[in-house]
């Protein structure tokens, strides 16, 4: 499902290089929910977005689902991730101006999915967010923020959710539940998850674990 192959990461730092990722090959199979695990400054949050297109690596070669999308243009891309990919963000991302409703729905209506009103009102009731439709995100706390975010995540029912420290920004309560959630998406849906976290015993819920320091693989545990 998911492949690098020699995939490193360098950028400048001032005059001088600085390899954030050094060169990593790592297979993750359909279906699997795998945390990445390190210290801040690791490379998880780099890696993540290299698996996402979001970023494009010095060397090497991601494929996603048999698709070498370090040679795909602008638009591949984002028709990929459109279409496989689901994001889950610490800081939620999403649009102050749309009602939760409207953010979820958002990604049906780019994709003219024809069941885009009912599929949102679905979602949000997947994550316990029934009464709160039609509220902004000024009026949701953090953890209805995230669920909304997780929500619009599965919008197109991607294939892979990709959480980059989903539970940073909540209270211990708030983020077992986001916990909770993509541990029954992963069960229900059989969706491939990609958690990234700082926190080893939230990585606990995970089938896999890739421990980063320093740019580097110091510990897999299948």
């Amino acid at each position: 499902m998911i492949e690098l192959r020699e995939v490193s990461k360098t950028v400048m730092s001032g005059s001088e290089p600085l390899t954030i990722l050094h060169p990593l090959t790592l297979q993750i199979p359909r279906g699997q929910f795998v945390a990445i695990v390190g210290p801040s400054g690791s490379g998880k949050s780099t890696l993540l977005g290299l698996i996402a297109g979001l970023d494009a690596p010095t060397s090497g070669q991601v494929v996603i689902d048999g698709v070498d999308i370090t040679s795909l243009d602008e638009d591949a891309l984002a028709k990929l991730r459109g279409e496989k990919i689901g994001f889950v963000f610490q800081f939620f991302h999403l649009i102050p101006s749309l009602t939760a409703y409207e953010n979820v729905s958002v990604p049906m209506e780019i994709a003219n999915a024809p069941d885009a009103r009912p599929r949102a009102q679905a979602l949000l009731e997947e994550v316990g967010l029934t009464g709160r439709a039609h509220h902004y995100p000024s009026q949701l706390s953090g953890g209805e923020q995230q669920r909304v975010a997780l929500a619009r995540a599965l919008a197109n029912d991607p294939p892979i959710v990709l959480a980059d420290e989903p539970t940073g920004n909540l209270d211990s309560s708030n983020g077992r539940h986001i916990l909770e959630l993509l541990r029954d998406i992963h069960k229900t849906r059989g969706t491939t998850i990609i958690l990234v976290t700082h926190d080893v015993e939230l990585a606990a819920i995970a089938d896999a674990r890739l421990v980063l320091r320093d740019g580097r693989v110091v510990e897999r545990v299948a």
